[in-house]
């Protein structure tokens, strides 16, 4: 019976360790003023990642011309995902406009190692962020994944206030279809992304 207490004891003790390492680890982005500066390009092999500061985060070793139903071909990551550009964004120098709170809406695509790409008629190449990532970009866009695709082949961010397209093999925007949130082959609402940041 004695055993059984010790084990009761132990687990009960590593449980209350786990509680309090999670409640003293919080995120405090206190210090951030909300106005960061805009990420600007870099040499591709410089400086190590830092921490995101919250911001989503998505990554891709490869960038692939899809078509799409009713938009022509556009561009996806390795697993299907549209990617997007912004057109408060500057291609050259690459430089990416979208920090903060619109970053976690608008994920931007970070490098995963060297990125391939199959279909394309633009450069890919990278940016150094102003947080130390290196983000994707391609005719010099810095590229995104917008939050209110659910799953790969939507295309729900195209002409979000009038700034956000999915973007061409060729690094352009691509022209807007009938109705905006477009979807491709499969139909799907964003309204209830409307209240998001970026929006």
């Amino acid at each position: 019976m004695s055993r059984h207490r010790i084990a009761l004891a132990m687990a009960s003790g590593v449980a209350s360790a786990l509680l309090l390492a999670a409640c003293g680890s919080s995120n405090d982005n206190s210090a951030n003023t909300g106005a960061a500066a805009p990420a600007s390009s870099a040499p591709s092999g410089s400086g190590t990642p830092a921490a995101t500061g919250g911001m989503g985060m998505v990554s891709t070793n490869m960038l692939m011309a899809k078509k799409m139903s009713g938009m022509g071909s556009v561009v996806t990551d390795a697993k299907g995902w549209t990617l997007y550009r912004y057109e408060k964004d500057q291609a050259s120098p690459s430089m990416s406009m979208c920090t903060d709170d619109c970053a976690k809406t608008w994920m931007p695509v970070m490098a995963d190692s060297n990125v391939q790409a199959m279909g394309l008629q633009a450069k890919v190449g990278t940016l150094t962020r102003s947080d130390g990532m290196k983000q994707v970009t391609l005719a010099g866009w810095p590229l995104y994944r917008y939050m209110g695709d659910t799953k790969a082949g939507e295309m729900n961010g195209q002409g979000k206030s009038g700034m956000w397209y999915a973007v061409t093999p060729a690094g352009k925007k691509t022209a807007m279809a009938s109705g905006s949130g477009s979807t491709g082959s499969a139909s799907g609402a964003s309204s209830s992304m409307s209240g998001m940041p970026g929006m």
